[in-house]
């Protein structure tokens, strides 16, 4: 079953703090889109991880995926093409504003999910921003299915199962949300 997704003039709020962190920078339109869409769907997997019975900071990962391309508010061609300057760069944007490294990292770490010690904040901030547009990434996916067996005693199996159906269900919903996104103008101003 899918469910409404945002029109363009209506997309999913962010944490207040985030919105007025955003406004401050006058981030373009179409970053303010993907953030608001990228939490949203983070939302759905931190709920199910939750209710699965894994236990992790909630609040780091609502943060962590209302941010996580904040650096694109210092590198915007990389809204519209691929790059990866950023990271580092929204990293050092958060801390510069007193955001404690904890709530910060995202914006470094969203892309490298693969490295050693990657936490499973790090981790279901990274899967929603893949599975918000239906990409599917299987060494991510796995990850997160065996920190869901690990947690839960489930079988691997049925922690795949369960997952699987669950960015199933958000994959119905991306080609909706990518063109909520597309609907929003890459620069300030409309242009």
């Amino acid at each position: 079953m899918t469910t409404a997704l945002p029109s363009p003039s209506s997309l999913p709020p962010l944490p207040a703090e985030v919105a007025d962190l955003l406004r401050a920078l006058d981030a373009p339109p179409r970053l303010v889109a993907h953030l608001a869409l990228v939490h949203e769907v983070a939302e759905r997997i931190a709920e199910f991880c939750a209710d699965a019975g894994l236990e992790f900071d909630r609040a780091a990962v609502r943060y962590g995926a209302a941010t996580h391309d904040i650096g694109k508010t210092v590198h915007p061609e990389e809204l519209s093409a691929p790059g990866s300057a950023h990271e580092a760069a929204g990293h050092a944007l958060l801390l510069a504003r007193r955001v404690p490294e904890r709530l910060a990292r995202f914006a470094r770490s969203h892309a490298s999910w693969g490295e050693p010690g990657v936490t499973v904040e790090e981790l279901l901030v990274s899967l929603a921003d893949k599975a918000w547009k239906n990409k599917r990434v299987p060494d991510l996916e796995d990850r997160v299915v065996d920190r869901l067996a690990a947690a839960t005693g489930r079988e691997r199996w049925e922690a795949f199962l369960a997952l699987d159906d669950l960015l199933a269900g958000i994959g119905e919903d991306a080609p909706g949300r990518l063109a909520v996104q597309a609907a929003h103008p890459v620069r300030t101003g409309g242009n």
